[in-house]
C-alpha cells in the first residue's frame, strides 16, 4: 500500500487540507511544495510511495513534472488533480507517466488507496 506522499500544488491552503486529508486516511504527507522545481527537489534524495501533483503549476506544468518525477521514481504512484477540468485522457495519464486523475472537488470522497494503485477510471479516451 501506498504511504508516503508528496503533494505538489501553489496553493498553501490547498496543501495543508490536502495533507489532513491523506493523513486522516492513513497516508504520511512527505513534504507538501508550490511548484516542479521544488517537487523534484524533493524526490532527488527520495522518492515517495505517490505524488499528488497539480496540472496547473507555475513554471512548468504538472504533466512535465509527472514526466520528470516518473523517470527519477518510477516506482512512485502520480495521481494528478486539477480544479479546472474533470477528466484528462488515459494516453495523456500514460504517456506523462500518471497512474491516475482525480478533480480536486473529488479528493475528499475519492477512493484515494485505489487512486495511488493506479485503479481510476476517471480518466478517458
Amino acid at each position: 500500500m501506498v504511504r508516503r506522499i508528496l503533494i505538489v500544488d501553489d496553493s498553501e491552503p490547498f496543501r495543508r487540507t490536502v495533507g489532513e486529508l491523506l493523513a486522516a486516511r492513513g497516508f504520511e504527507p512527505m513534504d507538501a511544495v508550490a511548484d516542479g522545481v521544488a517537487a523534484l527537489a524533493a524526490v532527488s534524495g527520495d522518492c515517495p510511495d505517490g505524488v499528488l501533483l497539480d496540472i496547473h503549476l507555475p513554471g512548468r506544468d504538472g504533466f512535465t513534472v509527472a514526466a520528470s518525477i516518473a523517470s527519477v521514481c518510477p516506482a512512485a504512484a502520480i495521481v494528478l488533480t486539477s480544479s479546472e477540468i474533470d477528466a484528462v485522457p488515459s494516453a495523456e495519464l500514460r504517456n506523462c507517466g500518471a497512474a491516475a486523475f482525480v478533480p480536486k472537488m473529488e479528493l475528499a470522497t475519492a477512493d484515494l488507496n485505489r487512486l495511488f494503485a493506479g485503479q481510476s477510471e476517471l480518466g478517458h479516451d
